[in-house]
């Protein structure tokens, strides 16, 4: 596949580029500053490097559609940062969702915090405490990633929304727990490689289609 990945230097973005081109994929890294992608990927032919901000849509749709031809998915793994806005999830999803209907694309992923929950879902005591943590000390992010979820929903593309708990640096093992039911508490982590290679089975195999699979470490 042709795979378009935002965040693409980011610390969940870096590996899941390398993988994809390990997987055989071609990637089309959207990026504020190409010299934040390793030397290694800016070099591959596979990796095409589109510069903009997904947060004011500058270039958002020359990535997606790609060169001579429409990518075939869309993957974000934007992350808030410390000075950035408090709608960039929402307002970069706008701006995706937008040029993916232009261009017919249908497939999207997007990676958001366990915090984010379904309607009725069922909580475990440490996934309740992690929430009213949340709520406390990160309420702008959490609501960003919960517009941008309902923004996917009502749209018409085959999306996923992959939610994790506190992401790590750990190694890449490929040993992760997922499921739409996974109850999480407040011990639980994921390796960043690992969820980029969930990422990746979810638009091989066509899993969690309009589904809100959660992801831990085994």
């Amino acid at each position: 596949m042709r795979i378009a990945v935002f965040g693409a230097t980011g610390r969940t973005g870096q590996p899941l580029v390398e993988q994809a081109v390990e997987r055989g994929h071609e990637v089309v890294a959207f990026v504020r500053d190409a010299t934040g992608l390793s030397s290694t990927l800016r070099n591959d032919d596979r990796v095409s490097i589109v510069e903009g901000d997904a947060y004011t849509g500058e270039s958002v749709e020359r990535a997606i559609a790609g060169v001579g031809d429409p990518v075939d998915a869309v993957v974000s793994v934007l992350a808030q940062t410390s000075d950035g806005p408090d709608d960039l999830l929402t307002e970069a999803g706008r701006h995706m969702l937008s040029a993916m209907n232009q261009h017919d694309v249908e497939r999207f992923v997007t990676l958001v915090g366990a915090g984010v929950r379904e309607e009725g879902e069922s909580v475990s005591l440490g996934g309740r405490m992690m929430g009213t943590l949340l709520k406390l000390l990160a309420r702008s992010v959490l609501e960003d990633a919960r517009d941008q979820v309902e923004l996917i929903k009502e749209s018409d593309t085959r999306w996923t929304v992959v939610r994790g708990p506190r992401l790590t640096e750990d190694a890449h093992t490929g040993e992760l727990r997922h499921g739409t039911d996974l109850s999480l508490g407040m011990r639980d982590t994921a390796a960043r490689a690992n969820v980029a290679e969930f990422i990746l089975d979810c638009l091989e195999d066509d899993l969690y289609v309009r589904e809100m699979p959660k992801v831990a470490d085994a």
